[in-house]
């Protein structure tokens, strides 16, 4: 049974630079089967050990996930990633030359001995090596796998700096190692390469085009899949569960609404001629009284700071968030994931 008591040493604050001192702490936390909260390039993940199901089940106690959602397994760069995986197919090996270190999840078949917890009782296992420099230094020391889904409840917005995290949780942690804002800003991609052709199940800062390109044929979305299967052109295949694939997820607790291009404005002043307060971020300031924050244009910036910005306005005692609905195309395809999903969870606060 894991020893739960917290290791005896020199107390640290809550919310810590990654000062060696730090790391050191954290290492023996998560060796004790303790949660660690750590900043990688895309959110801030909630750690523990692993290989310990009891620990990965103090992850889903404290997020309030449901058991059966599993978890990504980060390594630190050079790690054998054979000690999760099964196997590891030409295009898994081919897709970690070209984006490991960085903010791409492979789903790939467990290799014996992978905790359920971690999977979720499913026979994938979801493997990724972080680029953020506290994330590679903690890794690489404590020397094996971390589970680490999004440090925040489950459902809610995606953590982006440490204050985030310490304002989800509160005194629960015993560590927040701090490593500055997150520079991708949302969830890594996610491809199954368990089978002959790889399948996109979350979108993310690694693009479709750029994955295809790096592997030279194309990778399918999970509707091109299912219509590939329906048109009877593929044996079926079991597609498997992933974090981030609910429909609502990510959510704000104040109800979040998009707006259609060049209504936005129109929007706001009904809303709050009604007398709404109502919170937007738009690209251009709205004519109407409203708490505005400006929106990048490019979306690898907006994607950077579409956590922090829907955490913001969640605080400032809105009735209504409104954003603009965004170009359909594969550049804000993981920005629309997300917002899509926020939408749709939004409101229950």
């Amino acid at each position: 049974m894991t020893d739960t008591s917290t290791p005896a040493m020199s107390p640290v604050p809550r919310i810590a630079p990654a000062s060696p001192e730090a790391l050191d702490r954290a290492v023996a936390l998560l060796r004790a089967g303790q949660l660690v909260a750590f900043p990688t390039e895309t959110v801030y993940g909630l750690g523990a050990d692993a290989s310990d199901p009891e620990a990965v089940a103090r992850i889903f106690a404290a997020k309030g996930r449901p058991n059966d959602h599993p978890v990504i397994v980060h390594v630190a760069p050079g790690n054998d990633v054979s000690a999760w995986a099964a196997t590891i197919n030409d295009d898994a090996r081919t897709l970690i030359d070209a984006f490991w270190p960085g903010p791409l999840t492979l789903i790939l078949p467990r290799a014996a001995g992978v905790p359920d917890a971690v999977t979720g009782g499913q026979e994938t296992v979801g493997v990724r090596c972080p680029s953020h420099p506290v994330a590679q230094a903690l890794l690489s020391a404590f020397g094996g796998g971390v589970a680490a889904p999004s440090a925040n409840r489950f459902g809610r917005v995606s953590p982006t700096t440490a204050q985030h995290v310490a304002d989800e949780f509160g005194p629960e942690l015993s560590l927040v190692l701090d490593g500055g804002p997150c520079e991708v800003g949302i969830e890594s991609t996610i491809v199954d390469v368990t089978g002959d052709t790889p399948v996109l199940l979350r979108p993310g800062h690694i693009s479709t085009a750029m994955l295809a390109g790096a592997l030279g044929k194309p990778v399918l979305t999970r509707a091109e899949l299912d219509a590939r299967m329906n048109a009877g052109a593929q044996a079926a295949r079991e597609v498997p569960r992933v974090s981030g694939a609910l429909a609502a997820h990510y959510a704000p607790r104040t109800p979040l609404e998009r707006v259609p291009a060049g209504a936005l404005d129109l929007r706001a002043r009904l809303l709050v001629a009604a007398g709404r307060r109502v919170g937007v971020w738009s690209t251009v300031k709205p004519a109407a009284d409203v708490i505005w924050v400006g929106a990048p244009l490019d979306p690898v910036a907006y994607a950077q700071d579409l956590y922090a910005m829907l955490r913001f306005l969640d605080t400032q005692g809105c009735d209504i968030l409104l954003v603009d609905a965004l170009p359909d195309t594969d550049a804000w395809s993981a920005v629309n994931d997300r917002l899509g999903r926020a939408v749709v969870g939004s409101g229950d606060g």
